[in-house]
């Protein structure tokens, strides 16, 4: 990683534990401003965790979370977007107002609210629907009215976590167009995923197994790091796993 270039979220050493779960084990990490940084990882490995940290709805139980050098809190929510993995919006109200709630939220009013609202549906591909209720749009354009919502305030830092379950692959590669344009403009987006369809489109990844970083780089780099050209990503994700455990035999 870019030890010169700005960073926009920093971990350092952060316990997380349910009980005697232990969700995060001393996971440090940092993330470079204006790129789409994904956190890739099985079910359980800490990837949602991670996420609701750097949200600001959860507080480390040891280390430190910091977002463009604030620690994750009220403050930080209107530089933040947040999309989590089960969406919260309210089935009984239409998708306009859903999204014009969240802009409430984060403090947009008049004019402004209004033209962001519009402007976010019509990206999302949902203006013609925007009157209907959530209660009867499918799963996948629940999603993109999540996404509206997270974004209508047009937040430096975008949370994302398993944005694309459930799409369909034009929905899903729709969604990779919006996020790579927001990276050009300077937007950090973090997107948590178990996919590596997903991983491949990042400009750069953190492998996480049992709470830990065991690898990260670009995709690239972690692919040839196996010393194979021809290996896949999810061969990388299997080499750096079983380098981690003989290293720890």
């Amino acid at each position: 990683m870019d030890t010169n270039a700005p960073v926009a979220v920093a971990i350092e050493d952060v316990t997380f534990n349910y009980g005697r779960f232990k969700a995060l084990d001393g996971l440090s990490l940092q993330i470079p401003k204006g790129m789409s940084f994904g956190l890739l990882g099985p079910n359980g490995a800490g990837k949602t965790t991670l996420i609701r940290l750097l949200a600001g709805l959860l507080k480390p139980q040891k280390g430190t979370v910091s977002i463009m050098g604030k620690s994750p809190s009220r403050l930080t929510a209107p530089i933040t977007g947040y999309m989590p993995q089960l969406h919260s919006l309210y089935n009984e109200l239409s998708i306009r107002q859903n999204v014009g709630f969240f802009a409430s939220i984060y403090g947009l009013k008049g004019d402004d609210k209004r033209a962001r609202v519009d402007s976010v549906i019509k990206l999302v591909e949902l203006w013609d629907r925007r009157g209907d209720s959530v209660q009867n749009l499918s799963g996948g354009m629940r999603q993109r009215v999540s996404l509206a919502c997270a974004i209508v305030h047009n937040p430096p830092l975008l949370l994302l976590d398993e944005p694309t379950v459930g799409l369909d692959p034009e929905l899903r590669v729709t969604f990779w167009d919006y996020f790579k344009d927001l990276t050009s403009r300077g937007t950090t987006v973090v997107i948590s995923s178990h996919t590596m369809d997903d991983a491949a489109h990042c400009d750069k990844l953190a492998f996480i197994r049992s709470g830990r970083v065991i690898a990260n780089g670009t995709p690239e780099a972690l692919r040839l790091g196996t010393g194979k050209e021809t290996a896949s990503l999810e061969d990388a994700f299997l080499y750096y796993i079983r380098l981690r455990d003989n290293a720890h035999a």
